[in-house]
Order: C-alpha cells, then structure tokens, then sequence
C-alpha cells in the first residue's frame, strides 16, 4: 500500500463511528491489558503476604515526595521507605542527604524498576532498593521512616513502629495518618497530607495511658 492509500482509509476510518463492537474490542483490550499488568508486576508481591497485610501499589504524587520531605527537613541519617514501590521517595531522600537511603519492597518488578530510575538519574549504587517483606524488617537503627499504606494495616504498623523504632525516630505517613497517634506536625491538603510522628512523644504518650488504664 502506497502513501496515497495510506491516506485515503486513514481519511475514511476518522469519518466512521465505532459503533457498538468497535467499543467492546477497545474494552476488552484494555481489560486485557490492565489485567496482564496486575498479572505480571503487581501480584507476584501479593503471593507471599497475608490478604490482610496487603498493600496494592499507587505511586506517589511529585507533592507527596516534596510533603514528605518537608516534614523530615533539618534531619540527616538513615532513611527507609516501607513499601517503597517505584523508589522515588529512597531517590529523592537520597538527593536531601539522607544516607543510607533505603526502600523495602516486595514486589521484584517493582524493585527492577526503582533500580532502573536511580540508574537514569544517575544514582546507581547510591541508593538500595532490598526486596524485603516490610513486615519482617527490623527497624531498631532506623531513625527517618516513610510509610504510603492502606489504612487498613496502619494499626498493625503502630505496633510494629513503637516495639522496634528509637525514640528519636521520626515516622512520615503519606495521604492516611496512623489510627491513635498525635501527629507532631502535618503539611499538604487532600490526598497530598503527611504527617509526621515524633517516636519519643508517642512512645511517652502510649505508656501514660496505659499507666491510666492500669489505675
């Protein structure tokens, strides 16, 4: 087929309706395509971990990582991402000075890709991205934490938090705040909110409570 021809049926199929058929074929790709997405990157994560301790996988926005960045401004030392997806939060603490800057994440695709962007942008080996069920990381040097979970596993994460965290850790939550810790301070509007938990306050907090309690 010659350019002329080439024209002319591209002329004559922008001039038709799809009609009906034509729609479910557009339909049934994209169902096709979003499910071998799901197939192939984001449930070999899923396999290994409890259905009440998953987490499916949404990016964060360019103001979250800033959000989350402004709420850990002044602070230096280790930084882990818990759940780290595509390692952009690792990438741009790592750029803020935070050293070592790490991501857990269990999905292997999603791991891949992290190591991919730090490579583009030219921080290869500079960050590290470990394929780790965050569930199962020890956290006792951990002193700058980030956490974009569904709200259905933060109470569990408080748990976990305030058993292996130092008290002068602080912990950023990303669009949902921890369930029954006071935030020290928040930042952002919507789903672009963090807010921020400083561990010795809240660990004081929880055990004057539970003196109350006790009483």
């Amino acid at each position: 087929m010659d350019q002329d021809d080439l024209e002319e049926r591209t002329a004559e199929l922008q001039g038709k309706s799809l009609g009906g058929w034509g729609l479910l074929q557009i339909a049934g790709c994209t169902g096709l395509a979003t499910y071998a997405v799901w197939a192939g990157i984001l449930m070999p994560g899923f396999r290994k971990v409890p259905l009440k301790l998953q987490v499916p996988y949404i990016p964060a926005s360019s103001q979250q990582v800033e959000n989350v960045m402004a709420l850990l401004k002044g602070r230096s030392g280790k930084m882990v991402d818990l759940g780290s997806g595509d390692g952009r939060i690792v990438l741009e603490a790592h750029k803020r000075g935070f050293q070592p800057a790490i991501g857990y994440e269990l999905n292997p695709w999603l791991v891949r890709l992290s190591n991919f962007y730090a490579w583009k942008a030219g921080y290869h080996r500079k960050v590290s991205y470990q394929r780790k069920d965050l569930w199962k990381v020890r956290l006792h040097d951990c002193v700058n934490v980030s956490v974009f979970l569904a709200p259905s596993v933060l109470a569990l994460l408080e748990t976990k938090l305030l058993a292996e965290l130092p008290d002068e850790a602080c912990v950023v939550t990303g669009r949902f705040p921890l369930p029954t810790w006071a935030p020290s301070n928040i930042v952002g509007e919507g789903v672009n909110k963090a807010w921020a938990y400083d561990l010795k306050t809240v660990r004081q907090a929880t055990q004057k409570k539970a003196q109350e309690s006790a009483v």
